[in-house]
């Protein structure tokens, strides 16, 4: 983000390079001290910039902008968007990589779980979804493989620089992720936002999440524990991204699968049993992608801004509905008692979208049906 607001301020990177550290203070959150370290770091980037980009040539990485085609669009929408992303492999022509879906899980899952991952990236993937997860032992990598093995599109996007290969093991399957297939289509891509030197750290591996989530359509959670790493990624698609998230059940006595249980309870997914379950409810954002209208669609819904706009009373949604900005939507349009067909207008859900959550909401005791009209409760 500060490098963000270092080119917004000064108008391209160049002109950053040339800026003293007192022009340097002038952008928000760079004070003295960081001004002076980063107009003296800049005065040695030559030669550590060129040994970067013959690195990646030597690896076969290509470094892409955030304004270059081959950026994900839906990326480019995050105010935490990387400037710059380091990729391995191709990205394909639109469609092939128009509709990208999360697939995620725990890296110590089940047999069901590795069953189901690969069965649902498969089925997916051949469907015409990029299958995007985070190249990781356990369902990550059962998603790969399950879209690879259909012929469909996958990106794994790492928590380390593309110079390493993590975990080892994967070393196979990534190989094949940048191959292309028969017909001479690239397969897929591995893409990192880290310099390629970068060790997979374990600090790495948050932000990483918000990239897989950010580039997605939606998030499909296979098995995840209640420590699972995959339930932060679920987090930040809900709270952050506005997109939806979907959660396959498990056993109910399954420990691997409680924390998906936990999100299904709570109402932060959507519970699907059967690939057509997602390919149903991703219909409506990829419907405004396609016509351009998806970034003003699914922009996250602050609290505050709830009420202005569905002309509701400057109420505020209860806390546990938060981490679910449709939830959030809906609640706010019944100040009122609503009609299906009032709640569709307001909300801009199809009927399969908004039915879901009322009855989350009436389950949760928040609203109740009178006639034909949904209204809070008292």
């Amino acid at each position: 983000m500060r490098a963000a607001r270092l080119v917004e301020t000064f108008g391209s990177a160049a002109e950053v390079r040339n800026a003293s550290p007192a022009q340097l203070r002038r952008v928000k959150g760079i004070g003295e001290h960081l001004s002076a370290s980063i107009a003296s770091e800049l005065r040695q980037a030559d030669p550590l910039a060129r040994a970067e980009l013959e690195l990646a040539q030597s690896l076969g990485v290509h470094l892409i902008q955030q304004d270059h085609n081959d950026y994900p669009p839906l990326l480019r929408q995050m105010h935490t968007a990387p400037l710059l992303l380091y990729a391995k492999g191709t990205r394909a022509e639109s469609p092939l990589d128009a509709y990208p879906l999360a697939v995620i899980g725990s890296r110590e899952c089940t047999h069901y779980g590795i069953e189901q991952a690969e069965r649902f990236a498969g089925v997916l993937a051949s469907s015409g979804i990029t299958v995007v997860s985070g190249g990781a032992r356990g369902i990550d990598s059962a998603a790969h493989r399950g879209a690879l093995r259909s012929l469909g599109r996958t990106v794994a996007i790492l928590g380390c620089g593309l110079a390493h290969t993590y975990p080892p093991e994967n070393k196979e399957l990534f190989d094949a992720i940048c191959s292309l297939d028969d017909h001479g289509r690239p397969r897929g891509m591995l893409l990192s936002e880290l310099p390629l030197n970068t060790p997979p750290s374990a600090e790495n591996f948050p932000a990483r999440n918000r990239l897989i989530s950010g580039m997605s359509l939606g998030v499909l959670v296979i098995e995840a524990g209640m420590r699972s790493g995959a339930l932060i990624t679920a987090r930040i698609a809900a709270e952050d991204h506005g997109r939806e998230v979907m959660a396959l059940p498990g056993r109910v006595d399954s420990r691997a699968s409680a924390g998906s249980h936990d999100l299904l309870k709570s109402g932060g997914a959507t519970l699907v049993t059967d690939p057509g379950d997602v390919l149903q409810l991703l219909e409506t954002p990829a419907r405004h992608l396609y016509h351009g209208t998806h970034q003003a669609r699914y922009e996250p819904i602050e609290a505050n801004r709830a009420a202005d706009l569905f002309q509701a009373p400057p109420d505020h949604p209860p806390a546990d509905l938060l981490p679910n900005p449709v939830a959030v939507r809906v609640y706010a349009a019944l100040a009122e008692p609503r009609t299906l067909d009032e709640l569709v207008v307001l909300t801009a859900l199809a009927p399969g979208d908004l039915l879901p959550v009322l009855t989350m909401l009436e389950i949760q005791k928040r609203i109740i049906r009178a006639g034909p009209h949904f209204r809070r409760r008292a």
